[in-house]
C-alpha cells in the first residue's frame, strides 16, 4: 500500500487485542503461511517485529486502527503474541467518529466489505483482529500474484479487487476444496484481456494461457 504520509515508529509495544482492523476479511490460507514463518523466527522475535511494524491510524478514543498487514497481525494473534510495534501514519483522534470514518474512506484506508464482497456499514468492522473472517478468494488473489498472474500495485486493497474478479468466475466451493488445482486456471484468468481494468494487470502470458 502506498503511503504519502510520514510514518513514525511507535517504540512502545501496542497490545494486539487493542488494534482495530479496517477490513472484515483475510485469507486464512495466507494467515497460516505467516504463522509458519513466525514459528521459524520466534527465537529472534523482537528483531522480526522490529522489521515488520504495522501501519496504523490513531482514531477517536485513542484507538489504533491498522491499515495494512492484517494477515500478519492475525497470524501473530493466533500464535499468542500479545504486543506488536506499529507505525503511526496519521493521528486523527481529535475527530468525531463520523468524521474519522469519512477521512479514512477518502484515503482508502478502510475496506468494509464482507466475505461475499458486499459493502457494509463501518460499524460492522470487527472489534479486533481475531474476529476477521476467511475469504478464500482473498487467499487466491494473493497466491495468483505470488505466481506471477499480476504485479504488485500501489493501489490500496488491490488484492480485494482481484478477489472480486475471481469471485465472479470461480465457484467458492472449488476454491475451498480444489485450491491447488484452481490456482493455474486463476493465473490464466488474471492474464486474460478481461482483467485489463485491474491494478497490476500484467497482460497475456502464453506460458500461463490454458494452464
Amino acid at each position: 500500500m502506498a503511503m504519502t504520509h510520514r510514518i513514525e515508529p511507535i517504540l512502545n509495544p501496542v497490545p494486539i487485542k487493542d488494534l482495530r482492523p479496517t477490513q472484515m476479511t483475510v485469507g486464512l490460507r495466507e494467515v497460516t503461511a505467516k504463522r509458519t514463518q513466525w514459528r521459524k523466527v520466534r527465537e529472534a522475535g523482537g528483531k522480526f517485529l522490529g522489521h515488520h511494524m504495522i501501519p496504523a491510524v490513531l482514531g477517536p478514543g485513542d484507538t489504533w486502527w491498522i491499515i495494512d498487514h492484517h494477515h500478519l497481525a492475525r497470524a501473530l494473534h493466533d500464535e499468542g503474541v500479545e504486543h506488536v510495534l506499529i507505525s503511526a501514519v496519521a493521528k486523527l483522534n481529535h475527530l468525531s467518529k463520523k468524521r474519522f470514518f469519512t477521512v479514512m474512506d477518502c484515503h482508502n484506508w478502510i475496506h468494509a466489505y464482507d466475505s461475499e464482497g458486499k459493502r457494509c456499514d463501518w460499524d460492522a468492522l470487527p472489534r479486533h483482529v481475531g474476529k476477521m473472517v476467511d475469504d478464500p478468494y482473498r487467499a487466491l488473489a494473493g497466491e495468483v500474484r505470488a505466481g506471477g498472474g499480476y504485479a504488485k500495485s500501489s493501489t490500496p486493497y488491490t488484492e480485494f479487487l482481484w478477489a472480486d474478479y475471481f469471485r465472479d468466475r470461480i465457484r467458492r466451493s472449488h476454491v475451498e476444496s480444489k485450491f491447488d488445482k484452481i490456482l493455474p486456471k486463476a493465473i490464466g484468468m488474471a492474464r486474460s484481456a478481461e482483467a485489463a481494468y485491474l491494478p497490476g494487470y500484467a497482460g497475456p502470458d502464453h506460458h500461463h494461457d490454458g494452464a
